[in-house]
């Protein structure tokens, strides 16, 4: 008669993540993020012409997708392995319903703010005649806010805070991560400069601009995390749309400005991460998309 098992000795537990795992997890996230995307724009640069126009929009509008694919990809991987979510991932919550359009105001206020002190010590005044042809160009405010959300949001925030961000945490501080993690986005922006049609390459890779804007990126990084942190993946995307679209309305292109914007963004990143604690404590959370995209 064949001895039966007991059901709690059948049953098996997800084995937690080790550090060896997530440095796994972060190297292949890092992989296919940089790979993929620069794949696509090494290829748009082999085909020349602008960004904007065939074929070349099509590479460089996949590449910006890297960092998403490398986000499905180690999520699809720990789901297999049976493994729990990383203890830093923040999970999608009721309060991002709230905490989302208040740091996107929040973000878009850091650049508003800082390009009205820029033309108060002497540097270009804010025009909306700039923000109309763009939107015009874009097929209307519609088209073009959505254009937004994707390029840069949706692609980039589920893989870089959703992904990365949780996992370089099990082993570095706030500050650090924000650091490192800014420095690696400067790099991964690399091959646009040579891409026709694009913000940075109108920007130049050795002009001031071009510098500001590599150097921006570590602000940016400490402001996005300080939004995930507070509500998860749903609100770095609201707070790194917010801080492109007004750019972007506003032209900022300007040495001063964008400097300004720097300053202004790594004192509200400083001043939140200091202030806030990280809101990763399990409560009753609302099955979603976006809750896959951010573990």
């Amino acid at each position: 008669m064949p001895t039966s098992i007991p059901l709690a000795s059948r049953a098996t537990s997800a084995a937690p993540a080790t550090p060896d795992r997530h440095r796994g997890d972060l190297i292949l996230f890092m992989a296919i993020a940089f790979g993929v995307s620069w794949a696509s724009w090494f290829t748009a640069i082999g085909l020349g012409g602008s960004a904007t126009k065939a074929p070349t929009v099509l590479p460089y509008l996949f590449g910006a997708f890297g960092p998403l694919m490398g986000a499905l990809v180690i999520r699809v991987r720990r789901a297999r392995r049976g493994e729990p979510a990383p203890e830093h991932v923040v999970r999608f919550r009721r309060t991002t319903l709230l905490w989302a359009p208040l740091l996107l105001a929040l973000a878009s206020a850091t650049v508003l703010s800082a390009a009205l002190l820029a033309h108060a010590a002497g540097g270009p005044a804010l025009s909306w005649d700039d923000a109309k042809e763009v939107m015009r160009d874009a097929g209307g405010p519609a088209a073009f806010l959505i254009s937004m959300v994707i390029s840069g949001p949706l692609s980039e925030e589920p893989g870089w805070r959703g992904t990365a961000y949780p996992r370089m945490r099990a082993s570095m501080g706030r500050f650090r991560v924000g650091l490192v993690l800014g420095v690696i986005w400067a790099v991964w922006h690399l091959p646009l400069f040579f891409i026709d049609g694009t913000v940075q390459h109108e920007l130049g890779l050795k002009s001031p601009s071009g510098v500001l804007f590599a150097v921006s990126t570590i602000p940016m990084a400490m402001l996005t995390a300080c939004a995930y942190e507070r509500a998860g993946v749903i609100a770095s995307i609201a707070v790194h749309f917010a801080v492109n679209t007004t750019m972007v309305l506003l032209d900022v292109k300007a040495p001063v400005t964008q400097a300004m914007i720097i300053g202004v963004q790594a004192i509200a990143a400083v001043l939140l991460l200091t202030a806030n604690r990280p809101t990763n404590k399990p409560t009753t959370s609302i099955p979603s998309l976006t809750d896959h995209g951010s573990r």
